[in-house]
């Protein structure tokens, strides 16, 4: 028996479209490969490649620490939203979820604030990638490389809800490939098998200990890699659009954990004990991967990451449009935006949703290009620093209340349950609290994305009393209708 957490959403109908599975006209969904790929390279970016070095020159070797915590509230997180998910697949996923569970207000936040996140996200990786292409051919402008991107990738969500999985589907393949050869190569090289190598193991508590700034910056470092981990749900989200939904979500949320262990703290493992972590370079100058590829003997190992990284960005910014133009459809499904954003193609794609969500994109690429000294791209950017951390609150919230509303036939039929309920849900909402104080106490620049991101929140619950109006006058309408046919 499946739980019947409110009216369920077929497949279907959660892509806007009413047609028999596999029929004529019924849009191309994703298969599984798809979703194994963006499974395991969705959550694969510049964070890792660039960032962990950030991290690991602050923590120290306990850095590996930091991405386990952060890891394992995602996985809980993961495994709240998989329980839900598996008994009501629907694109919109949490959001809908927080309709049911909470109530409209809850859906109208974080529907907006995961939309508004993206959109700035779409922004923020069109002008990394527009960066890294005039890096390499200096006489083209940067930001008209980033257009660019932004044009192929709005083009490649335009087509089908297919093309996107193909195209994710490849540049995910480059990601996991890359972190396979450098995990397997890394293994040889800290033992001391590889050409040039010597058992370098003891780098975990040389050079000040395994924890050499102390106890706090490992905590601190949990409020940092937290945000690298921000996508996983992206997974969920496309698996409402695959060939086997349920299978896409069971397959999402039960391999998060080894996918989190393997990529993030295996890489970052293998960093501090290759490299002595107070010798890692600085990441703006050579980031940590690129400088362990050189230490490998792996020729041109700077421009083979600089290829890697472009493919990772590019993967955020092909997914980042996609989530968001999801969101926003869904959005607008339920009445919380404008009801022409939630129609679909033929092929199953919210048109006005994708473009919607570039629109916003290319405003912010214009405004950082344009008008540099602003501030309006880098307070985009801040203010929505903590959405990740609201979204899983949210999550964790609406599991519990939406367990605590079902009978104990619909618990023993979910396909997929949250261990030790309620306490582990709990457990999560008291980290995101916890990491919220530690970045206001922590220093400016993770403060202002505090403040700056409550603004955010603060102005969509200030438009909530006329959507709310708006939705009863939609509802009435709906009614009506209803009650005509």
């Amino acid at each position: 028996m499946r739980a019947n957490y409110d009216r369920p959403v077929s497949p279907a109908t959660s892509v806007g479209q009413v047609v028999a599975p596999g029929g004529k006209g019924a849009p191309k969904k994703l298969a599984s490969r798809h979703i194994t790929m963006i499974t395991l390279g969705g959550i694969i970016g510049a964070s890792l490649f660039v960032g962990s070095g950030n991290v690991i020159r602050s923590v120290g070797p306990a850095a590996i620490l930091s991405y386990l915590i952060g890891g394992v509230l995602v996985f809980l997180a993961m495994r709240m939203l998989g329980e839900m998910a598996a008994a009501r697949p629907t694109t919109g996923s949490f959001m809908e979820y927080a309709r049911v569970g909470l109530g409209d207000w809850a859906a109208y936040i974080v529907g907006w604030l995961y939309w508004y996140f993206w959109v700035g996200v779409i922004a923020f990786e069109a002008v990394i990638s527009g960066s890294i292409l005039h890096s390499w051919m200096p006489g083209v402008p940067e930001w008209v490389f980033s257009i660019a991107m932004m044009l192929v990738f709005t083009v490649t969500n335009l087509v089908s809800v297919r093309s996107f999985g193909e195209v994710e589907f490849w540049l995910a393949s480059i990601k996991v490939v890359a972190i396979v050869v450098f995990l397997g190569v890394g293994v040889l090289f800290a033992l001391g098998f590889w050409p040039g190598a010597s058992f370098s193991l003891p780098n975990l508590w040389e050079h000040g200990g395994f924890a050499p700034n102390g106890v706090w910056p490992i905590i601190a470092g949990v409020a940092i890699v937290i945000f690298s981990y921000f996508g996983t749900e992206i997974a969920v989200m496309a698996a409402a659009e695959a060939e086997d939904p349920a299978k896409g979500v069971r397959q999402a949320t039960t391999t998060v954990i080894w996918r989190i262990l393997l990529f993030f703290v295996g890489a970052v493992f293998l960093i501090v004990v290759i490299v002595p972590w107070n010798q890692l370079p600085d990441p703006q100058v050579e980031g940590p991967f690129v400088h362990v590829f050189t230490l490998y003997g792996i020729p041109a190992a700077g421009a083979i990451m600089s290829a890697v990284t472009l493919t990772a960005v590019c993967s955020v910014l092909n997914s980042g449009l996609y989530s968001a133009a999801r969101m926003f459809a869904a959005l607008a499904d339920k009445g919380y935006a404008p009801a022409i954003v939630a129609k679909r193609s033929r092929n199953g794609v919210p048109v006005a949703a994708v473009i919607a969500s570039t629109l916003g994109g290319y405003a912010a690429v214009i405004v950082n290009f344009a008008a540099p000294e602003s501030g309006i791209f880098d307070f985009i950017m801040n203010s929505a620093g903590l959405v990740a951390l609201f979204v899983y609150a949210f999550i964790a919230l609406t599991q519990i209340r939406m367990r605590q509303r079902m009978s104990k036939e619909e618990v023993a039929g979910l396909e997929l349950k949250m261990w030790l309920h309620p306490w582990l849900g709990i457990l999560v909402i008291l980290a995101v609290i916890g990491i919220v104080v530690i970045m206001v106490v922590s220093g400016e620049g993770t403060r202002t994305q505090v403040w700056t991101s409550l603004i955010s929140v603060a102005v969509r619950a200030i438009f909530w009393p006329a959507v709310r109006k708006r939705l009863a006058r939609v509802r009435a309408k709906r009614a009506a209708a209803e009650r005509r046919e």
